[in-house]
């Protein structure tokens, strides 16, 4: 029998990522800005993030001009909402059943 973490997504596990996920599959669309301040990570950094996320086809980035300045969208795909709700899951399994073991103390 294998243990549940095995099924965690070790691309949603880290924290900063687990959080903009947590974010993105909240609302339709966030803006950049938005979700670098609540995530509370520097630009360089969510941009690392958002690339893995991409990548795995978590998340959409999509850039409009807004008068002459660029806005920058971000925004959980299908497959990242599933992805993320299966994560979730899987913490909330090994949290509800920790594993019985006759040698540990209570």
């Amino acid at each position: 029998m294998s243990h549940p973490r095995h099924e965690l997504d070790p691309v949603i596990h880290t924290p900063a990522r687990f959080s903009i996920m947590a974010l993105l599959s909240a609302v339709e669309r966030a803006e950049f800005r938005f979700v670098r301040d609540t995530v509370e990570v520097s630009d360089s950094a969510l941009s690392q993030h958002l690339t893995t996320l991409e990548k795995a086809g978590y998340v959409t980035v999509r850039k409009a001009q807004t008068g002459r300045r660029t806005t920058t969208w971000l925004a959980a795909t299908p497959a990242g909402i599933a992805a993320f709700t299966c994560h979730i899951s899987i913490l909330n399994q090994i949290a509800a059943h920790p594993p019985h073991d006759a040698n540990a103390s209570t």
